[in-house]
């Protein structure tokens, strides 16, 4: 619990100016949720917590082919990023 706290408080309340608690908690489940379903883990051999980690793409003609889109969340403070279908 000391490690989410102080990794929501470095990325995102040290970043973002609050206005009030409804903003505050717009803030938190949106920072929750990219932490616990995008945002990749350490501890778990770069995991998410709720998604098993895809396949591994060795293939170079698949890597020459390779499209990244990235998502925004909260104006821009968390990128997200994930293969283009």
């Amino acid at each position: 619990m000391e490690r989410w706290i102080q990794s929501c408080r470095h990325e995102l309340l040290d970043r973002t100016l609050i206005f009030n608690q409804a903003h505050l908690l717009y803030a938190l489940r949106e920072y929750e949720q990219h932490h616990n379903e995008h945002r990749p883990h350490r501890g778990i051999a770069n995991a998410r917590p709720l998604r098993a980690l895809p396949d591994p793409t060795t293939e170079p003609a698949a890597l020459a082919r390779l499209r990244i889109h990235r998502h925004d969340q909260l104006d821009g403070l968390i990128h997200e990023y994930e293969h283009a279908a």
